[in-house]
């Protein structure tokens, strides 16, 4: 995500005064009972407790299809360089095995986060506990040596070489999950996911994945391999995957990992209209951060800050909590930059929203119009038919050419 075509970034934004460390008193989402699945996907356990801090673990373990994951992962992306320069090597992976310490066992990371950066801080991090926690990586950008991103590319035998590139950065001998990054429009998505599964016979990759990716992509993809999680974007204000996407994974029983689960930081409430944005600042380019279009959508932030003092808790918190209490199945990855952002984060585990809860937010956003769009034209031009607001892949085979 470093560059000009590709995003899938999250923080918590700046510190907030005043917020309230709530007590652990676990994630109890009644909505959820609103929402049917099979008995065996709706089970939450508690995490094991930490081990390489004093700090008890607040997360709880779900289930992205065969894969068990902490309720709330990590992404790794912003400390390689987002809102401005890279974060300090060192600190990051203090920040990273905190995180561990709290009970975070999935991290997601990609090889153009950096690019490349993203892969190697998120390696050394986790070096100690490798076999303790779940890697998740993506592969699919056309990157030469210097970190020049030219493209997209699926090429099976790319697929291949990244794929070694990217267990030596991660310094480990096989990935949990390896998503296709984006869908390449010049490669069969059944040719990607037929290079991933001899990958893993091989025993290089435990788990497919997709990303940007819409329904008809995710089945013919899932009838070579199956996979095991999709991420696309999912937030309060970014509602492209109740299409068709979510749907579709529940049928399949494959896992949904949302990314910019915090809206690029504006669900906290920490990106005020008056916040000028530098030009190392990837929103600066986007619609939806204009100064005109942050004023216009603050009446999303003050319906979760409403929801939010109830219980105590930062909009961010509630922006967390309402995408954990929509699916057992779902698994948000935002990606801070600071132990705070972290904790903040990891604290929304704790947030415990009603079903009068989730009306209120649903009600409410139906009754504002979110102005600008999420993405860029080119980027919004890379995301696959059926995972964006205005196409249906229902009836038609997605972005990937037939064989």
């Amino acid at each position: 995500m470093k560059n000009p075509t590709h995003i899938d970034i999250e923080t918590s934004g700046p510190t907030m005064p005043g917020r309230r460390r709530l007590l652990a008193v676990g994630l109890g989402v009644a909505a959820a009972s609103l929402l049917p699945v099979s008995a065996a996907r709706a089970q939450t356990r508690p995490a094991g407790s930490s081990t390489t801090g004093s700090r008890p673990s607040s997360t709880q373990r779900r289930m992205l299809g065969s894969l068990e994951v902490s309720a709330l992962g990590m992404g790794c992306q912003n400390f390689a360089g987002m809102y401005g320069p890279p974060t300090n090597r060192q600190e990051a992976v203090r920040i990273i095995r905190a995180a561990y310490d709290r009970g975070v066992t999935f991290f997601d990371v990609a090889e153009v986060y950096g690019p490349f950066l993203g892969e190697e801080i998120t390696g050394e991090a986790l070096s100690p506990m490798r076999d303790r926690v779940v890697i998740a990586t993506k592969f699919g950008f056309d990157i030469t040596p210097e970190g020049k991103v030219q493209g997209v590319t699926s090429r099976p035998d790319r697929i291949k070489r990244v794929t070694e590139q990217s267990l030596r950065r991660l310094k480990t001998d096989y990935i949990d999950l390896q998503y296709q990054h984006r869908v390449d429009p010049t490669v069969p998505i059944e040719d990607v996911a037929g290079a991933v599964q001899e990958l893993i016979r091989e025993g290089k990759i435990r788990h497919f994945g997709l990303s940007a990716a819409g329904s008809a992509t995710i089945r013919r993809a899932h009838k070579v391999q199956p996979v095991t999680a999709v991420q696309n974007e999912y937030s309060v204000w970014t509602r492209d995957p109740e299409l068709e996407v979510l749907a579709t994974c529940e049928e399949l029983g494959i896992g949904f990992v949302p990314w910019s689960p915090l809206g690029m930081g504006y669900l906290t409430g920490t990106v005020t209209p008056l916040m000028v944005h530098g030009t190392a600042d990837l929103r600066a380019n986007l619609p939806r951060f204009t100064p005109e279009a942050r004023r216009a959508n603050w009446p999303v932030v003050e319906l979760l800050q409403r929801v939010g003092a109830r219980h105590q808790a930062a909009p961010g918190q509630i922006a967390l909590a309402w995408l954990l209490a929509r699916k057992p199945w779902i698994v948000p990855i935002p990606g801070p930059t600071t132990q705070d952002q972290m904790d903040q984060n990891m604290d929304a585990l704790q947030v415990q929203l009603t079903a009068a809860d989730i009306n209120e937010i649903d009600d409410g956003f139906t009754r504002i119009k979110v102005q600008g769009a999420r993405l860029s034209e080119p980027m919004l031009a890379m995301i696959d038919t059926g995972a964006k607001l205005g196409t249906s892949s229902r009836g038609g085979n997605g972005m990937s050419p037939l064989r």
